[in-house]
């Protein structure tokens, strides 16, 4: 049975979370303590050592990513529940972190702990994870990102990436050394990314301008490593205007 702990700071939310893990996880999941700030959530986590940690982003006295940061090792896995903040969504979609947003849905909590069920005990790079959604929860460092595939969670730097390629729901990462395929389509993917740094040049491409060295006029981007990215007639003037012109 995995031990759990509710990092919350508004009751109702909890009582709905112990009701739905009552009514679902009986024999699978037990709740060890509840804390609602974050001073108490961190002497939680040191004194039961938990597998899984529900943690609410925003406490009365701080955020959640503070707990984290404060820790001395991650080594459980975290649901995150938040209300609609689409700074902290993206700081925890960054991470490839599960989350739930209030109030919670039943389904979304199942599926949720499901994950975190089948995935205890495996290798666990968690903390990895984690700081790439506090550095941008916290700090607004917008660098890295992490995407998962069957094998592997990959943490990719934006530096590393030439371009990405979009085949219906799937989704190739061109990187300096190697692809990685992701299941997700582009239009998950690219709010994600840093605007400043990738465009979109095609229904199917993003490039990273700082790979593109010319633009050939059989309509085709070329980078430092000799990729031709297609560029769409419909987006032809203002990828030069942007790439071109000062």
């Amino acid at each position: 049975m995995l031990r759990s702990l509710l990092i919350e700071d508004e009751q109702h939310v909890r009582e709905e979370l112990q009701n739905l893990i009552a009514k679902n996880f009986t024999n699978k999941l037990s709740i060890v303590e509840e804390a609602t700030s974050v001073k108490e959530g961190i002497k939680a986590i040191l004194k039961h050592n938990p597998d899984l940690v529900f943690l609410d982003v925003d406490l009365g006295d701080g955020s959640s990513f503070e707990i984290l940061d404060m820790l001395p090792e991650i080594n459980f896995d975290i649901i995150f529940v938040t209300g609609y903040d689409s700074h902290a969504i993206k700081a925890i979609k960054l991470g490839a972190l599960d989350y739930l947003l209030k109030p919670i849905d039943e389904d979304e909590l199942v599926v949720a702990i499901n994950k975190a069920i089948q995935q205890h005990n495996k290798e666990n790079i968690k903390e990895k994870l984690v700081n790439v959604a506090s550095n941008y929860y916290k700090n607004g460092l917008h660098n890295k990102i992490v995407v998962k595939t069957l094998e592997a969670q990959h943490i990719l730097n934006f530096e590393d990436i030439i371009f990405c390629k979009s085949e219906g729901n799937y989704t190739t990462f061109h990187l300096t050394n190697e692809q990685v395929l992701v299941s997700k389509p582009m239009k998950k993917l690219q709010p994600l990314l840093d605007e400043n740094i990738f465009l979109k040049c095609h229904q199917s491409f993003l490039v990273n301008t700082s790979y593109v060295t010319k633009y050939l006029n059989e309509g085709f981007l070329v980078t430092k490593n000799g990729d031709q990215i297609p560029v769409a007639t419909r987006r032809k003037e203002d990828v030069l205007n942007l790439l071109f012109k000062s």
